[in-house]
């Protein structure tokens, strides 16, 4: 089987991980008492330049590694947590930035030792006692509280009965742990989640061991096999049960699902293997050691203003959406799971890529609603009938929301990166035909696996394997403020721009609001 076996092993091996970050951190190349002058270093840039989001992530290092130490006390409903990141530095620093909102920051080490650090707007500014040489690989842990209840601009924390699910896509996993929160920047994660009796802590990847401790509380520790982004991280506390099946080929496939809806729910959750099964065959095996759905434990219609949304290895949902029957829920249950590749295997190196993971889980949710002959809520049956009218709007869309790989902070996830990105596949897909098309689609997974990609990279694989130049070709239809014609479809037709119209419509984790989803 191409898929591992679940390991089992004590919590406390999660916790030596954290100690083996923490103790000695920058032994392995100690930063010299008198650097040259080129080695004087400055403080690190407070941005990695992302064209949506100017001011996310942080420059002059890099992170490898985090452990989430997360403790949940259902009495006063905080969260204390430790975070522990192994970083490498790019270049020689004096201070060095993370980035945090809404967290209380109580203390910060680096390499063992305490550092100064303040906050200033969503950054936690660190110095260190020395100087960091370019190059050198230390650990930061940083101890803090948080209040997942805290009114702030934006958060990832979504408050249940029972305890938290977060929510970190795009810029919020900072609001839950300090990080570099950029999809650029991908690391390994460990957790450790500490519950009282009665209560479930999950996160991302496989359980690894779990401990009981002296008070009567339960610590979970999970190890996430593959490199995640932040905004990929998921930690849920609450009253649920794990329900584990097998998928294809062996793939372990674990649900985390309320207890009192674990038999209502098991319908939806059956259908997780076939959904694997018909996209396996088009994308190659799957790529993690898991997946799963969490229907979060909130009938909260404001708790998040989507139906499903990614997060690696588990898909957050809305609990009442899974209740529907198989042809409401099997398009949309496929565009998430199309994420565990486009997304969260490849992730956007930039927030304007995000047509790269919402065309493409788009794409294959509709290739998988019209070979069931499911009507969309547009009313059309076949893949072409629904192409010929995003075509049609395609002008008017540009006018309202910009080019498809050009979007900004207000419209990133509405309508022109979805569907508007399929209109873009489905037209590389006419010019280069069907084999080739997956072909284009295999090769570029492959040869950025585990990492991000930009627009750029898709555009040279497609002309790589295509054998043929696109770039011109596909920079007009993703850059281009006109629509252009079609391949094999001279007849279709644009709609002119009415500029009264309003742009398209937001979408969030792959879906309108519930009563108007268009998969």
């Amino acid at each position: 089987m191409r898929y591992r076996s679940r390991v089992t092993a004590p919590a406390a091996a999660l916790i030596g991980t954290a100690a083996a970050l923490t103790v000695g951190g920058t032994a392995s190349a100690a930063p010299k008492d008198k650097g040259t002058p080129k080695d004087n270093g400055t403080p690190g840039p407070e941005t990695l330049g992302d064209s949506v989001f100017p001011t996310l992530g942080n420059d002059g290092y890099r992170v490898s590694a985090y452990h989430l130490d997360v403790s949940y006390d259902p009495t006063t409903k905080l969260v204390d947590a430790t975070a522990t990141l192994r970083i490498t530095t790019t270049q020689a620093l004096t201070r060095f930035s993370l980035d945090a909102l809404g967290l209380d920051i109580r203390s910060v080490r680096v390499g063992g030792r305490s550092a100064v650090f303040d906050q200033a707007d969503e950054k936690l500014r660190i110095t260190p006692v020395r100087l960091l040489p370019a190059g050198v690989r230390t650990t930061v842990c940083i101890e803090y509280g948080a209040d997942p209840s805290r009114t702030l601009a934006h958060t990832a924390w979504v408050v249940t009965p029972d305890g938290f699910a977060i929510c970190p896509q795009p810029n919020s996993a900072h609001t839950v742990f300090p990080c570099n929160d950029h999809p650029s920047d991908k690391a390994d994660f460990t957790f450790r989640v500490t519950v009282p009796a009665g209560l479930r802590g999950v996160a991302n990847g496989l359980l690894v061991g779990t401990e009981t401790l002296a008070d009567g509380r339960t610590a979970y520790a999970y190890r996430s096999r593959e490199p995640m982004a932040t905004e990929l991280v998921q930690i849920t506390v609450g009253d649920y049960v794990v329900k584990d099946r097998q998928g294809p080929h062996g793939l372990p496939l674990r649900d985390v699902v309320p207890t009192a809806r674990a038999a209502a729910l098991e319908p939806a959750l059956a259908l997780t293997p076939g959904l694997v099964d018909w996209l396996e065959q088009r994308l190659g095996a799957f790529p993690f050691e898991t997946y799963g759905l969490l229907p979060c434990n909130s009938d909260n219609p404001n708790a998040f203003d989507f139906t499903g949304l990614e997060t690696q290895t588990l898909t957050l949902y809305k609990p009442n959406f899974l209740l529907q029957e198989e042809k409401k829920i099997g398009s949309h249950m496929m565009h998430e799971l199309v994420h565990s590749w486009f997304g969260n295997l490849v992730s956007p190196a930039n927030w304007a890529d995000l047509w790269l993971n919402e065309g493409h889980a788009d794409f294959y949710g509709l290739l998988y609603r019209y070979e069931r002959g499911w009507t969309d809520s547009l009313g059309y049956s076949t893949f072409e009938d629904r192409m010929k009218y995003t075509y049609g709007v395609g002008d008017q869309w540009r006018h309202d929301s910009g080019p498809v790989a050009a979007p900004n902070a207000l419209n990133l996830f509405d309508s022109q990166r979805y569907t508007g990105g399929v209109l873009v596949l489905y037209a590389l897909r006419q010019v280069v035909g069907e084999d080739v098309f997956h072909a284009i689609e295999r090769s570029f997974l492959d040869r950025h696996r585990n990492s991000s990609a930009t627009t750029d990279d898709y555009i040279a694989v497609a002309s790589e394997v295509s054998g043929q130049d696109l770039s011109g070709f596909l920079r007009d239809w993703l850059y281009g403020t006109k629509t252009p014609r079609m391949p094999g479809h001279p007849d279709w037709t644009v709609t002119p721009v009415n500029s009264a119209f309003a742009s398209p419509h937001s979408r969030r984790g792959g879906h309108w609001h519930e009563n108007s989803a268009t998969l």
